[in-house]
């Protein structure tokens, strides 16, 4: 039982400790405001996915074409994270999450007026480099101004707007295009995302607890190089890279199939099968206990199989096949995302910030790549290519996780003999 001393003194230091914590007025109106930051960036993000069979009529262009406004966009949002983060340790998270949103959003309502194909990528790419202010604040923001106990509910909550974001942004893109088409459904994620700005520089809280730091290109060159000379943080940034290249050429290339026969869904229809993301929502809360029962790597095999599953399953023409193997894919990914993500905040050791950057760049990139050769494969060998270059990436997801597990057993056994030589010297 603890004394009553130490209790007075855990009491004063709570009282002292003056971040954000759950019954706070101030911590609400934070949790709201990165609630909206994290759904108007994720709306903006995908904002063309839905619209891909649309923009290719219009512009009488291939379907591995029309993915760059895609791929653009995320491209763009992986090479920046980084730098992005160097910039908020100079220049403040509030302040640059602001000056994100509001560019992008700016960018969101010109998007719909591009005049051709080349412009709307290009817009596409300033969006997304962009919106990389976004993640590699939010986070450093949290760490901040929330206190421990409290950091993972808020986590939690910002990631709830990224999902419900990517979703809705896809939802609303898909039925309003159906009605007066791809160029409204782009204006009117734009001016839900001008909304969601204005409520988020409404409610965020003044940053009490940042200390602006110096930017120092040698420092943060010498973090990335220690990040990636460690083995297992560059195998978990593989992983989430080829993660997200199953996933992004899957979403990028789905409404192709489904807009086609034997489906001939509506374009409002097609939106709707983002729905699916709830999946993932569910299976990402679950990872933590998977972890607990059948340990990373269990856990990153699971993850596997279901998705490989799920793009075997779509190969069927039954639209009820499709949805549940769209359903096995989202529940894989998020729930092999969550792992792995999880897993390189635990691992490194120092400069988290960096290696956590590091990890949404690999990731960014696997999305970008996997829209991109995902049209080409299914443009060279319809959705049966795109399926075989999902299940090409899953392997790879595999191949390094059998070879972390290898490695992982050769070290235990050589510190076990490393153990055993002092006995075996003094027995001597």
């Amino acid at each position: 039982m603890p004394s009553a001393s130490t209790e007075a003194a855990a009491t004063s230091t709570a009282a002292l400790d003056t971040r954000l914590a759950p019954g706070a007025s101030g911590y609400r109106r934070m949790s709201f405001a990165l609630f909206a930051a994290g759904l108007a960036a994720f709306a903006l993000l995908y904002s063309t996915q839905a619209l891909l069979p649309a923009i290719s009529a219009e512009f009488g262009a291939s379907a591995s074409a029309a993915s760059w406004t895609v791929s653009a966009a995320t491209g763009a949002l992986a090479l920046l994270v980084l730098p992005m983060s160097a910039l908020s340790e100079r220049f403040g998270r509030r302040r640059m999450m602001t000056v994100s949103l509001s560019v992008a959003v700016a960018v969101g309502l010109l998007v719909p007026f591009a005049p051709n194909l080349d412009w709307l990528v290009a817009l596409r790419a300033v969006q997304g480099a962009a919106l990389a202010g976004l993640p590699a604040s939010a986070m450093a923001f949290l760490a901040e101004e929330v206190r421990p106990k409290a950091l993972i509910a808020a986590i939690g909550l910002f990631v709830a707007g990224n999902s419900i974001g990517g979703m809705s942004g896809r939802i609303v893109t898909g039925w309003v295009a159906q009605m007066w088409g791809w160029r409204a459904g782009l204006l009117a994620v734009g001016l839900m995302a001008v909304v969601c700005v204005v409520a988020f520089r409404v409610l965020i809280p003044k940053a009490r607890h940042f200390t602006p730091g110096s930017l120092n290109p040698k420092l943060l060159a010498a973090a990335v190089r220690t990040h990636l000379s460690d083995p297992l943080l560059v195998r978990l940034y593989a992983i989430g890279a080829l993660f997200m290249t199953v996933f992004g050429a899957v979403y990028t290339v789905i409404g192709y199939r489904l807009v086609e026969a034997p489906f001939s869904l509506p374009q409002g229809v097609i939106g709707s099968i983002f729905l699916v993301y709830l999946v993932g929502t569910v299976s990402s809360a679950a990872a933590g206990k998977l972890v607990g029962r059948l340990g990373r790597r269990g856990a990153l095999y699971l993850a596997v199989g279901t998705t490989a599953a799920g793009l075997l399953l779509s190969l069927a023409d039954s639209l009820t096949a499709v949805l549940a193997g769209l359903v096995l894919i989202t529940a894989g990914f998020f729930a092999g995302h969550a792992v792995a993500s999880s897993s390189v905040s635990r691992t490194a050791k120092t400069g988290r910030a960096q290696a956590s950057a590091l990890y949404q760049s690999a990731y960014y990139v696997g999305s970008s790549v996997g829209g991109t050769l995902g049209a080409i494969a299914f443009h060279a060998g319809g959705w049966a290519g795109t399926v075989l270059l999902g299940l090409v990436a899953v392997l790879g997801v595999v191949s390094i996780t059998l070879y972390g597990t290898h490695s992982a057993r050769v070290e235990a056994r050589t510190q076990e003999a490393r153990a055993r030589r002092p006995r075996l010297r003094t027995a001597h």
